[in-house]
Formats: structure tokens, sequence, C-alpha cells
């Protein structure tokens, strides 16, 4: 059986930042192989909370309804909210997956982004003839696929996904603080700051963390606790401190067939 990725790859394209970030998406529909799918994640980094992954195909000369779309780290929160609105009312089609905290201990942060990642491009109700994923290669997708270098500033459809992803999760950690107000998810969101460490340190990890992580390990030794869910004992998921890295992911330089970001 011939899958995704056995597919043949459109001759190199090589995109000029200058160009927009409508640019890539726009080579790839020229070539034929639209429609085109971005996808991004959030939550990768935290210690808390769940990985949120989303995929989002916009429209074709749909670019002045998202003027000002990037990176969602770099929105404000009102300006996350506004481009949620408007991608979920223009965007040709969208998925969100939530992959909770038990999963991403037993299977590894990067194995569980990378499940959430087909989940969501196999949930879009149109399917992509591209996908564009934002800084490593996804095998096992349901259409052609390239990584793009910081793809959440460099492709809108990835953005897009970006944005979904990220304000859905700020919803849920925001719904978390309501329920163990002790951590102050509402500011950090889970993510591995001064504050969050004192918390950890002072009252132990909840069972919305992640006990695969080293940081949340040693808070929970220190108060005796066990881990509520399985935990992955890979030498990946020990591998990981603070950042939701993993020792063998990394991303893979331009080649013939990928697109060339400048």
């Amino acid at each position: 059986m011939i899958g995704a990725q056995d597919l043949p790859r459109p001759p190199r394209a090589v995109v000029r930042r200058s160009s927009g970030s409508w640019a890539l998406q726009a080579a790839l529909d020229r070539r034929g192989l639209g429609p085109v799918a971005g996808v991004d994640e959030a939550g990768r980094g935290a210690c808390a909370g769940p990985l949120v992954v989303a995929a989002c195909v916009l429209r074709s000369g749909d670019g002045a309804r998202f003027e000002g779309l990037t990176d969602s780290k770099l929105l404000t929160p009102s300006a996350r909210e506004r481009f949620y609105d408007v991608v979920l009312k223009r965007a040709l089609a969208s998925a969100v997956v939530v992959v909770p905290t038990p999963e991403v201990d037993e299977r590894g942060v990067h194995v569980a982004n990378i499940e959430g990642m087909r989940r969501a491009v196999a949930l879009l109700g149109t399917h992509p003839g591209y996908v564009l994923v934002d800084g490593f290669r996804v095998p096992g997708l349901t259409a052609p696929s390239v990584p793009v270098a910081k793809g959440d500033r460099a492709a809108a459809c990835v953005a897009a996904a970006s944005v979904l992803a990220k304000v859905t999760r700020d919803r849920i950690m925001a719904e978390l603080h309501d329920e163990l107000p002790v951590y102050g998810f509402d500011e950090h969101k889970g993510y591995c700051m001064a504050e969050h460490g004192v918390a950890l340190r002072e009252h132990g990890p909840s069972a919305e963390h992640r006990w695969s992580y080293v940081n949340v390990a040693e808070a929970a030794a220190a108060h005796g606790l066990t881990p509520p869910h399985r935990v992955a004992r890979s030498v990946a998921s020990l591998g990981v401190v603070h950042n939701g890295g993993s020792p063998a992911e990394g991303v893979p330089s331009s080649r013939r067939g990928g697109a060339r970001i400048r």
C-alpha cells in the first residue's frame, strides 16, 4: 500500500518571507496541490495541562480578512480571541484535538504531539491536498506534507492553527484554575515559570500535571506522592526536563521537494 509520504513531491519551491505569509500556500495552490492545511500545537512545553493540536484550511485569496495574523504567542490575548472567531467563521475547514495529560504522560510528549497532528488532519471536513507543519516532519498524515521552520510566522494557515490551539488550551487552563487555584494556571497556563515552580514545591503536583517531567517528578517525590496514571519510563520521557523537548526530534533541513523559507 502506498502511503501519503510515498507520493511524489512537487518541484522545489523557494518562498521568500518578503512575499508574505500566504506565499507558500499560493505556490502550492498554483501547482494544483491545494487545499493547503496548516497544523500546529499549544502546550508542548508546559508541565501541566493537556496538549492541544489544531489543523486549519484557509480559503485562497482570503488574506485581507487575516491582516496581522501571526504566531499566536506574538499576539495579545484580545487579538488571539479576535482571530479565533475570524478563523472559525472564514476557514474552509478546521479541527482541534485535545490530548489529555494522562495520554501525554503515557506516550511521551513528542509521540502524543505527532499522533494529535494526525488526528487533527484526519478530522478536517475538507481533505487537504498538502499539509504544512510547524517545525518538524510528521509521518503518517493522510496527505503529503512538509515541515516549515517557524511555520506559524511563515504560513497563514499554520498561524491560524496556532491560534485555534492556543485559545482552546488557554480556556482549558482557565477552567483548571477554578478547580486548582493554588497553582496559578490562569497566569502561566501550566508552563514552567518561577511562580509555578514555587507552587509545585509547596503543594506537590496535581493530577493535571505531567508526571513524566523531571521537575514534576521531583516535586512529587518531595511530597511522597505517586503518579495518578501510567507514566512512560522510556529514555525519551525521562529526558524531558522543563521544555517538553524530545532528544530524538529535530527540524530537518531543506531538501528536494520541500519548501525553503528565507
